[in-house]
This record gives C-alpha cells, structure tokens and sequence, in this order.
C-alpha cells in the first residue's frame, strides 16, 4: 500500500492567505481575548483582499498586519510578482452576525460549561504510533521538507530560491507500517537565471538529505525536483490564494477524515477549530497511553448546543480495548463543550499564525496545549 501527502510553504499563495488572516486573528485576541473573528483573505497578482466579520472593542489595521505578514514571508521585491510595499491591500470588515452571536455570547468565562457551539459541523482527530510526533509519516516528512525549503532560502544557504514551494511523499506501507519511500517531490521557486541541474543538485543535498532518513532511502526511491523544468512565476502572480484552501495539508495529509470546515481566521467559539484542535488532544493521549497503535476522534455538535451530539472512537483494529469501552472513558476524561475546551486548552491566546504554516498538528517545534498528553496517566487510571 502507498500513502501521499503534501505540504506547502509559508511563501504558498494559500498559506500567504492563512497566515494573513490567522494573524489578524492574533491581533485581536493580544487586545481583546473575547473578541470575534471570521476573516477571509484572497491574493492574486499585486493584490490581497481581506474580508468578513470581526466583533472587538480594540482598533486594529488590517491592512499593515497582511503587509507585516508578507514582508515576513519573503515577497520584498516585485520582481517576485508580489511586494509587501506596493503591492495593493483591499479591506472589507464587518461585524458579526448577531443571529450567530447569540448562541455563544450569552456566557462568558464565569460559565464556560454553558458556551454553546459556533456553528454545526463533524471534526476529525487523528494521531498513530509510526512517528515520534505521534503523526502519519508522509505528512511529517513533507512538512520537514517544506520547513526545510523555507530555511535554506532565508538563511541564503540557497539563495537563488523564492517564497513559493511544494513538497510531496510517497511512502511505501508493509502490514500497516512504513517500509520505504517510494517518492520525493519537491518543487520550489527559483530567479530565472538558475539551470534545473543545479536547483535538483542542490535540493537533494541540501534539503532532502537533511530532512529524509537514509533508512527509508534504497535503490529505487525516486526523487523529482521541479518536473516540469522550471518555477519561475509563483506566489500569488502564478496561482490565487484562499484562506481555508490547504486542509488537507493542516491535518493528517488525507490519512484521516476530515470536517466541513477550515481552521485559520477563525476565533476559537468557532468548533470547526476548537473541536478540530481538541480530537487531535483526545486521540494523541489515547495513542501516547499505549491504548491503540493508530485512532480516528470524531466529535459532532449543533449550533448554540454546548455538549457534543456524538462523539466517536474509531482504533481500526488496533485498540487495547474495544472502542465502545474507550469511548465511555474519553466522555469522562476529556470535557468537549466548546467553552471547556477554550478554557482547558486556553485558546483565547494570539496563538494562531505560528500553525497557519507546516501544519497545525504534531508540531514539535511549538508547544501547543491540544499537542500535550496531559491525560495519558487518568486514562489509564479508568482502564484499571
């Protein structure tokens, strides 16, 4: 069986729109940790629109945090086709619904427990056994990889390289477990005047070789770099950029379901993030308490509703105990009302942006609250 996943880098055009977006978020929780926010940004050549719905009593200028935010990235010079000076930046921001508003206003931290949810929807948790962030390892690596690209070109290792970048793995499953790497792609952006030859050289060597371990590598792994020959035109000149378009790459690189809904721009009333970010709490302590080598959380909830309509454990096969059982012990172990889970995991925080690039998951670079396995030794306690 073969397994692909993907990432992209920061300087991706749908990243760009992440980040935008997930730092206005920031901003506004840094003033007003109950503030509201529901921001959407679209990029295109020479252009970022920012829009959608924010409740705060603090001013903010949207308009020089995306510049901030694109400066940081690396578009500095138009002959990249986009530049965080001259580069036009559109707001359009109102407030929130009052209809939405009402189902999660009425409480505030003196009664968390009775916070319902933001809106409907089904979010996924994941985690397995088969790396040590306790993530499929496809989209560990391509992440790593992408991390990687990113850092050779800011530290001007290579410094022909531009913001845009893809990574893509392919490995290569033996009785459920990984056995090789079948594929390793990597497309990155580059100044024109760079031969393919030299980019595939120094790829390799430089961010394949520091990322992959030479275990998985044997005769036949394939590596591509830039298959098409050349990556010139990138970023938001050569491709539209959405916030909310990259899911796949913020979860499990389509190892494990996923819900309706994207994360980044979005306040944490919002379970589309919060119970996201909360399954992946409750299946990481399952797979750190050694109950199962690999598990899926699904959690569902209605809109104004505090206590989930369901929540579902799924080990496939491979659990210590039946996944009914486990189910049981994870309602009593984990509260996974919306405002509990804001209060337990403290997600009223400017803690947005540093996830809104390489992932949101099986971060070990970041210390992430729904990445702790704080709960490892109470579910043992309940299995006795």
């Amino acid at each position: 069986m073969f397994i692909t996943s993907e990432s992209v880098t920061e300087g991706h055009p749908d990243k760009m729109a992440d980040q935008i977006s997930d730092a206005i978020l920031d901003e506004v929780l840094r003033r007003d940790p109950y503030g509201r926010v529901a921001v959407e940004t679209l990029l295109t050549k020479n252009l970022a629109v920012i829009a959608g719905e924010v409740t705060t009593r603090h001013r903010f200028d949207a308009e020089k945090i995306a510049r901030k935010v694109i400066k940081e990235i690396g578009y500095i010079d138009s002959a990249y086709g986009f530049d965080s000076k001259t580069s036009k930046v559109q707001v359009f921001l109102n407030q929130q619904s009052p209809d939405i508003a009402q189902g999660v206003s009425q409480y505030r931290e003196e009664k968390p427990e009775s916070v319902g949810a933001g809106d409907q929807g089904i979010m996924y948790g994941y985690a397995t056994n088969e790396t040590p962030a306790l993530m499929p390892l496809p989209i560990f690596l391509a992440h790593n990889l992408t991390r990687r690209l990113a850092e050779v070109r800011k530290k001007g290792i290579l410094k022909y390289l531009r913001p845009d970048g893809k990574a893509q793995v392919t490995i290569e499953y033996q009785n459920g477990r990984p056995r090789r790497a079948h594929t390793i792609l990597i497309s990155t952006q580059h100044a024109p005047e760079v031969k393919h030859e030299q980019i595939k050289k120094d790829v390799i060597n430089k961010v394949v070789g520091a990322v992959l371990s030479k275990k998985l590598v044997d005769k036949n792994t394939r590596f591509l770099v830039n298959p098409t020959g050349r990556f010139v035109i990138g970023g938001p000149e050569g491709d539209t950029g959405l916030t909310g378009r990259k899911i796949i790459v913020d979860t499990y690189g389509g190892v494990a379901s996923h819900g309706g809904g994207a994360f980044s721009g979005k306040d944490p009333t919002k379970v589309d993030r919060s119970a996201a970010y909360a399954a992946r709490w409750v299946a990481k302590n399952i797979i750190a308490a050694g109950l199962a080598d690999k598990v899926q959380t699904q959690v569902a909830y209605a809109i104004g509703i505090p206590e989930p309509l369901a929540v579902n454990i799924d080990t496939f096969g491979t659990g210590k105990i039946p996944d009914e059982k486990l189910s049981g012990v994870v309602a009593e172990v984990f509260d996974l009302r919306p405002g509990m889970i804001i209060k337990n995991l403290r997600l009223r925080r400017p803690i947005y942006r540093q996830v809104a690039a390489y992932g949101h998951f099986g971060r070990i670079d970041l210390d992430l609250p729904w990445e702790k396995t704080d709960k490892v030794g109470e579910l043992k306690r309940r299995l006795k």
